[in-house]
């Protein structure tokens, strides 16, 4: 084998390390919708979040009572969704994930009203 492919393979190995690494999931998470001052979104009292498709939820997936999950994520890139009409209702959200602490963040591709309530200890 010649240095040079050898050369090239490890490249190829390392590269598709990195990139798996660094590659974001698209996740659906239920959870309540607060606003948190002005332009500062968040999904509390949520699930986990579940590694899924960008397609739109099946009905099945929507959830038929209030979560009350421990997670809460601040929601970017909602310039686009009209979340007001959504405030402290159960929303599903299918986003790209971005772990961070102190709080995790969720890049919302797609908001899904379920039920016009919250659970009742769901933090404000």
């Amino acid at each position: 084998m010649s240095t040079r492919l050898l050369g090239a393979m490890i490249l190829i190995a390392v590269g598709t390390a990195v990139y798996a690494q660094n590659k974001v999931d698209i996740v659906k998470v239920s959870g309540c919708l607060r606003q948190q001052g002005a332009d500062n979104w968040m999904l509390v009292a949520a699930t986990e979040p579940e590694v899924s498709s960008g397609n739109a939820p099946q009905r099945a997936e929507l959830p038929r009572e209030p979560p009350a999950g421990k997670n809460q994520f601040k929601l970017i890139g909602v310039g686009e969704f009209n979340l007001p009409q959504f405030k402290d209702h159960t929303v599903l959200v299918k986003a790209l994930y971005i772990k961070a602490q102190p709080v995790s963040r969720l890049n919302i591709t797609s908001v899904n009203d379920a039920l016009p309530t919250c659970a009742a200890d769901a933090p404000k």
